[in-house]
């Protein structure tokens, strides 16, 4: 008889003491029946609660469950990362521990792998317990990221995904510190295709990715895939420069016609300089986001540190 072939289903998670045992009972359940091996591989980014303990026991006494600890919180892209390096399945799939991607959607994801697809996104047909505001910033985001970085990245679709083994070992090959999973996995092409879902709220505890560290990943993506916020400002700094040239010869102009009179226009030189001063800081904020990731690419530091495998 052939060998079944293995699904690693990898959970990246960080103090989610009260969701890990509801998600692994309902992971287990939706894989009964199915022809694939189950591994769960959880990946351990710094937590300080119980959940560590809760894994470690498990895998204790169930081989289907691996454990992988960072030495501290490198945040949720490079968990991600980890458990990708680390996944030896013929599939992995990608999913949170707040089972806000639902395990019963894993069946679904498995069918279309099954059909010839290597990428299968978990596309969110809802959001329950969301703002519209965050609905409505997040759509925002997508349409604008993909008329930016020209990656057909899927709209409503977060990290919850089935990735083939091919897929795997691309992503493997692209090391950059600033993670960007979800374009990266676009980037990398092979065939791929969407399975929606409704996705509910949070099931236990308190979300880990707040305004601030959405924002921070939206400005990772940005920068990591697209230049163009560079080309803007050159632009930007033409149009000043010509909108300059022509105020100084409407003054030049003014002078010819009365030279007697007064210089006029203060008022307006000195607003133009404080909006054009702040412009310029904008811009130079902006080009020291690139300079700082090409400093931390150049020191060439491990993505990641296990503390225990």
């Amino acid at each position: 008889m052939p060998t079944a072939k293995k699904l690693v289903v990898v959970v990246p998670f960080l103090n989610e003491a009260d969701n890990l045992p509801v998600l692994y009972d309902r992971v287990i359940k939706v894989m009964t029946g199915q022809p694939e091996e189950l591994q769960i591989l959880f990946v351990d980014d710094g937590s300080t609660d119980s959940s560590t303990q809760w894994v470690q026991n498990q895998a204790a006494t169930a081989s289907r469950v691996r454990l992988l600890r960072l030495s501290r919180n490198f945040g949720h892209q490079i968990a991600i990362t980890a458990g990708l390096d680390h996944a030896d399945g013929d599939a992995v799939v990608v999913m949170d521990a707040d089972l806000q991607d639902p395990p019963e959607v894993i069946p679904d994801l498995l069918a279309k792998w099954r059909d010839g697809y290597e990428v299968v996104y978990a596309v969110r047909r809802s959001r329950a317990g969301e703002t519209w505001l965050k609905k409505s910033l997040a759509v925002c985001f997508y349409k604008f990221f993909r008329a930016l970085a020209k990656v057909n990245v899927p709209m409503n679709a977060g990290d919850f995904r089935l990735l083939d083994r091919s897929v795997v070992e691309a992503l493997r090959q692209m090391r950059e510190a600033h993670r960007y999973m979800r374009a990266m996995t676009s980037w990398v092409g092979f065939s791929q295709c969407a399975v929606e879902y409704d996705r509910p709220a949070r099931f236990a505890g308190e979300t880990k990715y707040p305004a601030w560290k959405s924002l921070r990943l939206a400005i990772d993506g940005i920068t990591s895939f697209s230049a163009a916020p560079l080309r803007w400002v050159s632009g930007f700094g033409a149009g000043v420069s010509i909108l300059g040239v022509l105020w100084l010869v409407n003054i030049l102009w003014g002078k010819i016609q009365n030279p007697a009179g007064p210089v006029p226009g203060w008022t307006s030189v000195i607003a133009a300089v404080l909006i054009f001063s702040g412009a310029q800081m904008i811009s130079i904020g902006l080009l020291g986001q690139y300079i700082s990731r090409i400093f931390e690419e150049s020191k060439k530091r491990p993505l990641y540190i296990l503390r225990k495998k």
